[in-house]
């Protein structure tokens, strides 16, 4: 169950219940694509930093090391020792990623393991069956994200078949979650809009996956090459004929502004690889932008990352004794790095919900791109 505590402007401040825990929204998924998030960080370590959603992929777990086995050891929350929310992807994106290993058919979707190579079919139940393999709190539709620059002409059959494999995904998410060995009962169920950059077939699949009565809505196909301005077009278009008694999720999204620029448009959910993907290269978010911590003025500077900053990393921690870390190729730098921001994308959005809480979303965003494009 979702409901809206409160709106500032198109901006929502809102709460999901879910069998696994309540998430205030917006609310930052961290990236745990394989159960675990890259850069050696523990369970333990997503509490300390204040995340909310973990979230892993359907089609790498699927390879590695088998969805069976993760239903063998009790679901995912068992297996990686979690006990708030995880969402699921559906596998989907792979679709698109691994354009040249797949082929597409109105069953499904056939594969190459990107590991071994061996030959994999994935279709809606499948993907649901997965999923429900995993026990996750949230399984995310199966979908093809088509590529952002597509004609109309094969957008518009890609998002028709979308809709026929969410019908299939609905049906049986229902009979999973009615089966007795079913470790996750209470599986909800995400939607996907597509639609390319085209506002009339995002907004026609918004009105008829609307209709479905799904627990949460995503925006799916951005941020896979369009411009910004772009993506914020489509959000814009798309959001207000999405369901807004039900969250709104758009997917692989983004840097801080994007999410900014999202939250303001009626975005609820949020997801990207940036902060940790950032953080193994050193790079780092600051209220005063991107540091890269491999310069050499960093060598003898004595401050943490950003001071006032109550991550693991500068609560005791140098910029130049990470930035050795970093350059003698020690883990812990890595570690580092991506710990601070992953809580600076989860404090963020902290302050957002307080900012959208008191009225003055408005102003905290202004304040805070302002800060991003001053010099550190």
């Amino acid at each position: 169950m979702y409901k809206v505590i409160t709106t500032d402007g198109n901006a929502k401040r809102g709460e999901l219940v879910t069998p696994h825990g309540n998430i205030q929204t917006p609310v930052f998924m961290n990236v745990g694509t394989v159960a675990a998030i890259k850069g050696a960080v523990s369970t333990e370590d997503l509490q300390t930093i204040g995340t909310q959603v973990q979230l892993s992929n359907t089609y790498h777990l699927h390879v590695r090391p088998g969805d069976k086995i993760v239903k063998q050891m009790g679901g995912l929350h068992k297996f990686m020792v979690w006990d708030k929310p995880i969402l699921t992807d559906s596998g989907g994106f792979q679709v698109f990623s691994l354009a040249g290993l797949r082929k597409i058919k109105e069953e499904g979707v056939y594969f190459s393991s990107h590991v071994d190579g061996r030959k994999i079919f994935m279709g809606p139940e499948e993907s649901m069956q997965i999923q429900s393999n995993l026990a996750s709190t949230i399984a995310m539709a199966f979908d093809e994200c088509p590529p952002s620059k597509a004609e109309k002409s094969y957008i518009q059959p890609s998002v028709d078949r979308t809709t026929r494999w969410l019908e299939r995904c609905k049906n049986e998410m229902n009979r999973l979650n009615s089966m007795e060995d079913t470790i996750n009962k209470k599986q909800m169920l995400f939607g996907i809009n597509q639609g390319g950059i085209f506002e009339d077939i995002r907004i026609e699949h918004a009105k008829r996956i609307s209709e479905m009565d799904l627990d949460g809505y995503a925006i799916g196909g951005l941020a896979v090459g369009e411009s910004h301005d772009e993506m914020y077009r489509i959000i814009e278009a798309t959001v207000p004929y999405l369901p807004q008694n039900k969250p709104t999720y758009l997917m692989g999204v983004g840097t801080p502004a994007n999410i900014l620029e999202a939250v303001e448009r009626g975005v609820d959910f949020f997801d990207c690889v940036y902060p940790s993907r950032n953080g193994r290269h050193g790079h780092v978010y600051t209220n005063h932008g991107k540091l890269n911590l491999f310069n050499a003025k960093y060598e003898t500077d004595s401050e943490p990352i950003e001071s006032g900053c109550k991550c693991p990393a500068c609560s005791k921690y140098s910029r130049a004794y990470i930035r050795h870390l970093l350059k003698a190729k020690e883990m812990l730098g890595m570690r580092f790095c991506v710990l601070h921001n992953l809580y600076f994308y989860n404090n963020m959005m902290d302050e957002i919900r307080t900012a959208i809480s008191e009225h003055r979303f408005a102003e905290y965003k202004k304040a805070k791109l302002d800060g991003f494009n001053s010099e550190a």
